[in-house]
C-alpha cells in the first residue's frame, strides 16, 4: 500500500525524478538553490525537501467527507534547502525566501511551561489530555509566508520533542522557492506545510521510520495552525503520488491510496491536462467563513440531518460525515483505522441509491430559497440549541444567512459517485487489449469533468465568473472537458486536451480571456501549462 511507503530520501536529482530529461532540466534550479543557501548562510545545505504541488482531476468538496478523490502532483513544487544552523539556542529558525517580496524571519519556539499563564490557564492544561508541549506564534488573522514553515515546524515539535523528553530541536537555517502559484487551486499552501514539516524533519534526524502515511496526518493536523480545516486530499496527492498515474485516495475507514493509470497516454489523439489560472486569488483562510469552512460545517449538519430521515440512529454526541452515515445506511458498522468489507462496487451502488433519499432535505417553502435558517437548521438537527452550537459550530468560524445542506449534500453525493465513474473507466482503459485507445475515452472523461463543474456552479458553488470564463473557452477551444480544481471561488481549471492540439489551445485561450492577452514567454507559461503527474514528496540528502 502506497500509505505505507517510506518516505524517499534520494542523493541525486535524478532519482528525485527518475528520468534523465526531466532531471536535466530541474537541475539547474536545484543547483541555483543550492548556489544561493550558501551565499546567504555561509556553507552548502544538508538537505532540501521538494513538495509538489496538485492538481485534482475530479471530486472537489468531499474529501472532508471522508469520500475518495482522484489527484494527481503536478511538476510545480515548493522546494526547501535547510541545514542546522550556528545559532546558540536550540530550535531557532533563521527562515529567506527567494522571492525578493518575502523578507526573512526568525523565530524561535518556546516550550509551553515557560510562559507566564494564569491560574485558569494552569488549571485547563492540567485537565487537557495529551496537551502540546510547543508554542510558536501564528496570526491566523495576518498570514505571511512564514506562518506555514511554522505550521510544518509544530507537528515535528510536538511529536518528537515532547516536554521532558530530555531533547531539544536543533537550530535550522533554511531557504524557501517555489513554483506552485499561491492562490491558484494547485494547493500552493498544503505543499508549503508539507514541504516545512519534511525539512524539520530531516534536519533533526527523524525521518527514519516515518511512512508516507504518517506523514499526510502529520501535514494535515499542521495546516490546522493557519486555519484551514483540511480533508487531506492536498496533503496526500502531494506525499503520495507516482509519475505517470492519478491517485484514487480514500479517507475512511483508513488512509488509502491506489495509483490508477491515466489512459491520456494511449488515445488515439493523445491528451494531457492543460491547467489555467484565472488569476483570481483564492485564499482559503480569508474566505474561510463563508467559503472552505463553511461548506464542512454544512455537510456535517447535513449528515446529522440526513440521518434522521432514513433511519440511521446517532448519539447526540456523534458529528459524523455523510460518507460515515452512507456506510452506515448500507448496514456496514465501520470504524476509523478498523477493516471494512464494504467494497468500492458497493460504495457506487449506495451512492446511486442514496441521491433519492437527498430530497428530503429541500425545504417545502415557495421563494426558490433552498438553504434554511440558524433556527431552522438546529430544529431539524434534533438536538437542543446549546448542545447543537457546540457539537457543530464551537470549533470553527463560520458566516451564514441560509445554510445549504440540500445543495452541499446533493453535491458530495453526486461528485463522489463521478470520481468512481472517472476511476471505473481509467481502469477499463488499463485492462484494455488494445494498443490504442478510441477517442470516445476522452469523451467520456470529458463529460465527467463537465458535470462535476456545473456541480461546482449550482450546488457547491464555490466557482466565480472568471473560473466560468475559462471553461467555457477552454470547451470552444476544443478541450474534451473542463472544470475548475481546488477549493474554487477562484485559482485554475483543469481542461483535458489533445496533445497535439496544445499549443492551438494554449494561443485560443490567450487571445480570448482578457488576463493573459498582455502575457509573453515565461509569464504566460506560469499561467496556463501542460502537466504530467509527477513523483510525490521527497528529501534530497547531500553527502
Amino acid at each position: 500500500m502506497a500509505a505505507q511507503l517510506p518516505i524517499p530520501v534520494h542523493t541525486t536529482v535524478k532519482d528525485v525524478f527518475g528520468d534523465l530529461q526531466t532531471a536535466s532540466v530541474q537541475s539547474v534550479r536545484w543547483d541555483g538553490v543550492i548556489q544561493e543557501f550558501e551565499k546567504r548562510f555561509g556553507r552548502k545545505p544538508a538537505y532540501i525537501a521538494r513538495a509538489p504541488g496538485r492538481v485534482n482531476l475530479i471530486g472537489d468538496h468531499i474529501d472532508y467527507v471522508l469520500f475518495g478523490v482522484l489527484p494527481a502532483a503536478v511538476e510545480q513544487d515548493i522546494l526547501i534547502a535547510c541545514g542546522p544552523s550556528h545559532h546558540a539556542n536550540p530550535g531557532t529558525v533563521a527562515a529567506e525566501n527567494l522571492d525578493p517580496r518575502y523578507g526573512p524571519k526568525v523565530f524561535a519556539p518556546m516550550l509551553k511551561s515557560a510562559l507566564i499563564h494564569s491560574a485558569a490557564e494552569e488549571r485547563d492544561a492540567a485537565q487537557t489530555v495529551n496537551a502540546e508541549s510547543w508554542f510558536l506564534e501564528i496570526d491566523k488573522r495576518e498570514l505571511r509566508w512564514e506562518s506555514y514553515v511554522k505550521a510544518g515546524y509544530y507537528g515535528v515539535l510536538n511529536h518528537f520533542f515532547p516536554q521532558g523528553s530530555g531533547t531539544h530541536p536543533v537550530p535550522v537555517d533554511l531557504l524557501v522557492t517555489g513554483s506552485v502559484p499561491a492562490g491558484s487551486g494547485l494547493s500552493s499552501s498544503a505543499a508549503m506545510v508539507v514541504a516545512s514539516t519534511l525539512a524539520f524533519l530531516a534536519v533533526n534526524d527523524k525521518l527514519s521510520g516515518l511512512t508516507k502515511g504518517q506523514l499526510v496526518e502529520m501535514a494535515m493536523e499542521n495546516e490546522k495552525r493557519v486555519g484551514v480545516n483540511s480533508g487531506g486530499m492536498d496533503q496526500a496527492a502531494s506525499v503520495i503520488s507516482t509519475p505517470h498515474t492519478a491517485l484514487y485516495i480514500t479517507f475512511f475507514p483508513s488512509l488509502f491510496a491506489e495509483p490508477i493509470p491515466l489512459p491520456t497516454p494511449r488515445t488515439s489523439p493523445r491528451a494531457v491536462f492543460v491547467c489555467a489560472n484565472s488569476l483570481v486569488v483564492s485564499d482559503k483562510v480569508v474566505g474561510a467563513k463563508t467559503r472552505y469552512n463553511l461548506r464542512v460545517v454544512e455537510t456535517l449538519v447535513g449528515a446529522r440531518v440526513l440521518a434522521r430521515h432514513i433511519g440511521v440512529p446517532l448519539t447526540a454526541t456523534e458529528r459524523p460525515t455523510l460518507r460515515e452515515v452512507l456506510g452506515r445506511w448500507l448496514g456496514f458498522a465501520e470504524a476509523k483505522d478498523a477493516p471494512s468489507d464494504l467494497s468500492t462496487e458497493t460504495l457506487r451502488g449506495g451512492l446511486e441509491k442514496i441521491l433519492a433519499e437527498v430530497e428530503k432535505l429541500r425545504p417545502a417553502r415557495d421563494d426558490g430559497q433552498l438553504g434554511v435558517t440558524m433556527e431552522e437548521m438546529i430544529e431539524w438537527s434534533g438536538l437542543p440549541e446549546d448542545q447543537f452550537k457546540e457539537l457543530y459550530l464551537s470549533w470553527v468560524d463560520v458566516e451564514a444567512t441560509h445554510f445549504q445542506l440540500y445543495k452541499r449534500t446533493r453535491h458530495v453525493f453526486e461528485e463522489s459517485l463521478r470520481v468512481l465513474q472517472f476511476r471505473d473507466e481509467c481502469l477499463r482503459a488499463a485492462a484494455s487489449t488494445d494498443e490504442i485507445l478510441p477517442e470516445s475515452t476522452l469523451t467520456e472523461l470529458g463529460a465527467l469533468m463537465d458535470a462535476s463543474h456545473q456541480s461546482a456552479i449550482e450546488l457547491c458553488e464555490n466557482s466565480c465568473p472568471e473560473v466560468d470564463e475559462l471553461v467555457r473557452l477552454a470547451k470552444e477551444a476544443g478541450a474534451y472537458g473542463s472544470r475548475v480544481t481546488g477549493a474554487g471561488w477562484g485559482g485554475c481549471t483543469v481542461s483535458l486536451v489533445a496533445e497535439d492540439a496544445v499549443d492551438t489551445f494554449i494561443a485560443q485561450i490567450k487571445e480570448r480571456y482578457g488576463p493573459y492577452k498582455n502575457l509573453e514567454g515565461s509569464a504566460l507559461r506560469q499561467v496556463i501549462f501542460a502537466t504530467k503527474p509527477s513523483s510525490g514528496a521527497c528529501v534530497l540528502k547531500f553527502e
